[in-house]
């Protein structure tokens, strides 16, 4: 798979969580297809990105989430080198 490529496989994911409706629906699926620890991985990383976003140190960050510096540090790095997913939806759910 090329870096910019998509399997069909993740494709096929994508468009399944396309297709969820409701906080119910989404909740249902993602407690289906994740473990309780990947969840609160991922909601981490999306707050951390929120906290950098609004100007938070990594100490401050790291205290109020639980993250680990090196955690805030990826997804800061993402935050500027990434392909602006965090920045979308950071503004869509933050309107």
């Amino acid at each position: 798979m090329g870096k910019d490529r998509i399997s069909d496989e993740i494709a096929k994911f994508y468009e399944a969580v396309l297709s969820l409706e409701t906080m119910e629906e989404c909740s249902n699926f993602f407690d289906d297809v994740c473990t309780v620890n990947e969840l609160r991985a991922i909601s981490q990383r999306f707050e951390v990105a929120g906290m950098l976003k609004e100007g938070h140190t990594y100490l401050d960050i790291a205290d109020k989430t639980g993250a680990s510096t090196a955690t805030i540090g990826r997804v800061n790095r993402t935050l500027t080198g990434g392909k602006g997913g965090y920045d979308l939806i950071l503004k869509r759910v933050t309107k």
